[in-house]
């Protein structure tokens, strides 16, 4: 965050000049994830030209490339031999069942370049997606496999940090069933029960994603504990849980819609049951949380009604639906949670 000089000396202007580029960083990241280099390193260390090759770089600008990727930590070199940081190691091979490059490989295809729309959506208020031209734009991303694939895989790069968060702080232990509303491939829902061997649970989404998440869940061999629930939760009634979770889900509707979903959380959940919003949420004063403000503008150039919202602003909808004990609690970085108790 770029702070404010009050004293009459000239404040530095490095901060403006790096925020202008910040966006080199992102996008060699993206780059990298597009095009396989950490998949390849994972087979084992490579000297430049061998990685080039089988990359098919033309050659000029691949040293830039990959010394720039050790510069920002996610490649190590050692002479001229380049292999993976541990964290790339671990989350950025696609092989393995900890991989969340599917935020880079979202963010890279159909995130930035709505963004360099930002200020025709600002003007016309609609966004710059597909949804622009789709009435029902989830229901529509259920009939691309390629579109959904990368759309699921980026849900769970997102909330992976948020997720191990939340099975680490919620009172799972005074639960024995739980519902992510919305839940994408399963990543919480894998999160949740690999942690806590007592629960069951599942998720509910658009029945198109039932394949993703049976082969996501079969990975970490939870198949017997978490189950698919299809439909579409303003048309079908929740399945009882409990403990219904929602994440990065009301930030995609009205304010009408989000109330809606509360209520229906409400209705699925037994008298103690707890539901659990995380989002990366703005913060109450809408002063300080610059992700959190940053990423409702992403929900304009996304969605046709979603915004982001506060900690108090989701509250004041859970004690509308009757909701009694509520708390704000933070997770990681940008994201929070907002739990109430039925």
């Amino acid at each position: 965050m770029i702070t404010t000089q009050h004293s009459g000396a000239p404040a530095d202007v490095q901060p403006l000049v790096s925020l202008a580029l910040s966006f080199w960083g992102a996008k060699a990241a993206m780059t990298a994830v597009d095009l396989g280099v950490f998949g390849e390193l994972a087979r084992g260390p490579r000297e430049e030209k061998e990685l080039a090759t089988a990359l098919g770089f033309a050659g000029r600008g691949a040293r830039d490339f990959f010394d720039a990727l050790v510069a920002i930590g996610l490649l190590e070199r050692r002479g001229q031999t380049y292999a993976n940081t541990p964290m790339a190691e671990q989350y950025l091979d696609p092989s393995k069942p900890s991989y969340i490059g599917g935020v880079f490989e979202m963010t890279n295809q159909r995130l930035y370049p709505v963004w360099c729309e930002l200020a025709v959506a600002l003007q016309t208020g609609l966004p710059r997606n597909e949804a622009k031209d789709e009435n029902d734009y989830y229901a529509n991303l259920g009939r691309s496999s390629d579109r959904l694939a990368v759309f699921l895989r980026g849900m769970t790069g997102l909330s992976a940090a948020a997720s191990r968060a939340i099975a680490e702080q919620a009172p799972w232990g005074d639960y024995r069933t739980f519902l992510d509303v919305g839940g994408a491939e399963g990543g919480l829902a894998v999160r949740i029960a690999s942690a806590h061997p007592h629960l069951t649970g599942g998720c509910f989404e658009l029945p198109g994603v039932a394949g993703y998440f049976d082969a996501y869940v079969a990975r970490f061999g939870l198949s017997d504990r978490l189950q698919f629930h299809g439909g579409d939760f303003f048309e079908d009634p929740l399945p009882k849980a409990d403990v219904i979770v929602m994440g990065h889900v009301l930030h995609n509707w009205n304010l009408d819609q989000k109330r809606a979903l509360v209520r229906k959380a409400y209705a699925a959940l037994p008298p103690g049951g707890m539901l659990l919003v995380h989002e990366c949420l703005i913060d109450d004063e809408r002063k300080q949380n610059a992700f959190g403000l940053l990423m409702s503008l992403n929900m304009l150039l996304v969605t046709r009604e979603g915004f982001g919202f506060t900690g108090a602003e989701c509250q004041a909808w859970m004690w509308e639906a009757g909701f009694g004990k509520t708390r704000v609690e933070h997770l990681c970085g940008s994201e929070w949670m907002v739990v109430a108790i039925k």
